[in-house]
C-alpha cells in the first residue's frame, strides 16, 4: 500500500505539471522559451539531417559500385566465354578446311592420311598423336603436297617431327621451272632457308621453281613439294652450283598435318 501512494503522487504530479504547461502554452507564455529552444536546437537537427543524407548517399554509392562491379564481372564472363567459343568455332573451321584442301591434294584412297594437331615447335615440331593411335618413327608429315618432315620420336599421346631445316636432314630432290630440272640434295639447316646441294652446272634453276621429292628414300613419295628456291649460288672454280630454297608453309601457321600411314 505504501508503495503504490507514491506512485500515485508522481502519476498526479506528472499530470500537473502537464496541465500547467498546456495552460501557459495556451496563453502564449511559453513562445519565447519554445522560439530559444528552436533556435537552440534547429542546427542540430539539420546537422542530423545532413548527415543522415550523406550517409544514405554514401551507402547508395556502394551499394550502385557493388551491384556495378557484379555486373561487369558477369559480362567480363560473358565475354570470356563468347571468345572461347568464337576461338573453338574458328579452330574447327580451320581444321575442316584443312581436311577439305588435304583432300583435294592427296587422294586419301591413294594415301592413308592420319590427321593430327601441332602442339609445340623448337627444333621439332611436336603433334597430339603419338604410338596409341598407330604413329611410328619414320613415317612422313605431309600438309596438302608439301612434305613438313618425318617422324623421329614416338611417345604414347605425342610425336615429333624433324623438319626439312634441321640440320639431320637430307631428302634427294629435283627443281622443276620454265628454263629445265635440276638434281640434287635437299640438306636441312638452322634458320628459314634449306640448302639444294651436289646440283651440276649444266642444269637450269631458277629463283621461283619449286622443288620436289625424288623419292629414292623407302619412306618417302615422289613429287612432293619441298619448298621454292629463292636464290641460286654458283661459282666457276666449283664442282657444282647450290640454291637456298624455303618451305611454301610456316609450320607454326598449321591447323593440322597430316601423317602418311603405311
Amino acid at each position: 500500500m505504501d508503495k503504490i501512494i507514491p506512485d500515485f503522487k508522481i502519476f498526479l504530479t506528472v499530470i500537473f505539471l502537464s496541465l500547467g504547461i498546456f495552460i501557459l502554452d495556451s496563453f502564449h507564455f511559453l513562445t519565447i522559451p519554445k522560439r530559444l529552444a528552436f533556435y537552440i536546437t534547429n542546427p542540430i537537427s539539420f546537422g542530423l539531417y545532413s548527415s543522415s543524407k550523406s550517409l544514405g548517399r554514401q551507402f547508395y554509392f556502394i551499394f550502385q559500385a557493388r551491384q556495378s562491379a557484379m555486373e561487369v564481372k558477369a559480362l567480363k564472363e560473358q565475354i570470356g566465354q563468347l571468345l572461347s567459343e568464337n576461338a573453338r568455332i574458328r579452330k574447327n573451321l580451320a581444321e575442316t578446311q584443312s581436311l577439305l584442301s588435304q583432300e583435294k591434294h592427296l587422294d586419301p584412297q591413294t594415301y592413308n592420311l592420319l590427321p593430327a594437331r601441332p602442339i609445340g615447335l623448337s627444333r621439332y615440331l611436336k603433334i597430339d598423336k603419338g604410338s596409341q593411335d598407330g604413329i611410328k618413327v619414320g613415317e612422313v608429315v605431309v600438309f596438302n603436297e608439301n612434305l613438313i618432315g618425318r617422324i623421329v620420336f614416338v611417345s604414347d599421346d605425342a610425336s615429333n617431327v624433324a623438319l626439312l631445316i634441321d640440320p639431320d636432314s637430307r631428302v634427294a630432290a629435283f627443281s622443276q621451272g620454265i628454263d629445265g630440272r635440276a638434281k640434287g640434295i635437299l640438306l636441312g639447316q638452322f634458320g628459314t632457308d634449306i640448302l639444294f646441294d651436289k646440283i651440276l652446272h649444266e642444269e637450269k634453276i631458277n629463283i621461283g621453281d619449286l622443288v620436289y621429292s625424288e623419292g629414292t628414300e623407302e619412306y618417302l613419295p615422289r613429287g612432293l613439294i619441298l619448298g621454292k628456291v629463292t636464290q641460286v649460288m654458283e661459282q666457276k672454280n666449283e664442282l657444282f652450283k647450290r640454291a637456298k630454297v624455303q618451305n611454301i608453309f610456316d609450320p607454326r601457321d598449321l591447323d593440322l598435318v597430316f601423317v602418311i600411314k603405311e
